[in-house]
């Protein structure tokens, strides 16, 4: 059946639907990904998205019970250029369309990908809607209804637990804040004999060091930072108290906590072959990333913040540690799903500082 995916502009792109038949709508971005389209369509920080796939073939190796990334997809569609239905991987156990009918995401196939590519880097992402699979459109109609069309900023409380949950270990006590969590961020603590109690979105500090923690894991997530005030003042609490390591969206709220800004990104940084630069030792490492804020760096001053990484494809911040207190944060994915792990050893150095302010409380 034919679905259109319609952008606020006026263009439209016409294509095959698959999976569910539902019209939805998003804001369109582009991930530059060559695999993990598993990883990424379960990623929580694409909610209320349509993630564009630039490499032309999604689908070939299925859909496996491995790479979810959560259990529950939040995005609003995928954009693919040629769709795989006959998946040939010893892991799959079902194709991309039959996951996407049974989640309920509409999909569309056969479009230009490049041009939409495009379209979103000179233009910056887009508001967006793939229509219900076969049924006819007024596209005038559809471009109105997008350019009223106001975007919900409640996406961390849709995709953060309800309760907590523990995962447990025989290691370090940690406090993992799901603002959105990706579920390699949780096995990496595991690979490590964390035991962790992972949190929503709205626990309070109190709460938190309530659970006598060696340290908190602020998580990724959706959307803008500055939505989340109460999580701004949680971790502003937080610091000082116990070692913090902060990811993605983590990143940006220990930025703010610490008085910096952030800012919304043109098209924002999404795939797995994002260059970065550790200003530490030099090292430059290749990452994953999913976002689309930043942090501002020309509001560090005063901030007791020291930029530790860059991105060397604009220059943007990558990563951040306080001066004073024990804490880091990054803005890309040191737990890949999808992507490289160049950047894995920042889970070492999370531990390490779990150890080391452990050392000076016994000596204190």
């Amino acid at each position: 059946m034919e679905r259109y995916l319609i952008l606020e502009d006026g263009t439209v792109f016409k294509g095959t639907a698959f999976g569910s038949e539902a019209a939805s709508t998003g804001e369109v971005v582009f991930n530059t990904g060559m695999t993990g389209y598993q990883e990424v369509l379960s990623d929580p920080s694409y909610c209320d998205q349509i993630i564009t796939m630039t490499y032309p073939l999604i689908g070939n190796y299925g859909i496996n019970r491995d790479d979810f990334e959560s259990i529950e997809p939040a995005a609003s569609g995928m954009v693919v250029r040629e769709l795989a239905d006959m998946p040939s991987n010893f892991r799959s156990d079902s194709t991309l369309c039959e996951l996407f009918k049974v989640k309920g995401i509409p999909g569309i196939a056969g479009i230009d990908t490049r041009k939409l590519t495009r379209l979103i880097r000179s233009n910056g992402t887009v508001k967006g809607m793939l229509t219900a699979a076969g049924q006819a459109v007024d596209t005038e109609a559809v471009i109105r209804q997008l350019r009223a069309f106001a975007p919900k900023r409640d996406q961390v409380s849709r995709v953060s637990t309800e309760r907590p949950y523990p995962s447990p270990g025989r290691g370090k006590r940690v406090v993992l804040i799901d603002y959105g969590m990706k579920h390699g961020i949780l096995r990496e603590l595991n690979k490590r004999d964390c035991d962790v109690l992972v949190v929503p979105y709205n626990t309070t500090a109190e709460e938190i060091l309530r659970w006598n923690p060696d340290g908190v894991m602020l998580s990724n997530g959706p959307g803008d930072p500055k939505d989340v005030p109460e999580c701004v003042e949680t971790v502003k609490a937080l610091l000082g108290k116990v070692p913090v390591f902060g990811i993605c969206l983590g990143h940006q709220l220990f930025a703010l906590a610490c008085g910096a800004e952030t800012y919304k990104l043109k098209f924002g940084h999404r795939g797995g072959n994002q260059p970065v630069k550790d200003l530490m030792t030099g090292r430059t490492e290749i990452t994953s990333q999913n976002h689309g804020y930043s942090v501002q760096e020309d509001t560090l001053s005063g901030t007791r913040l020291k930029v530790t990484h860059k991105a060397l494809n604009d220059g943007s911040v990558e990563g951040l540690m306080h001066l004073d207190v024990p804490a880091f944060t990054v803005q890309y994915h040191p737990e890949a799903s999808p992507g490289p792990e160049d950047a894995n050893h920042l889970f070492d150095r999370f531990i390490g500082l779990m150890n080391k302010k452990e050392k000076e409380l016994a000596h204190a």
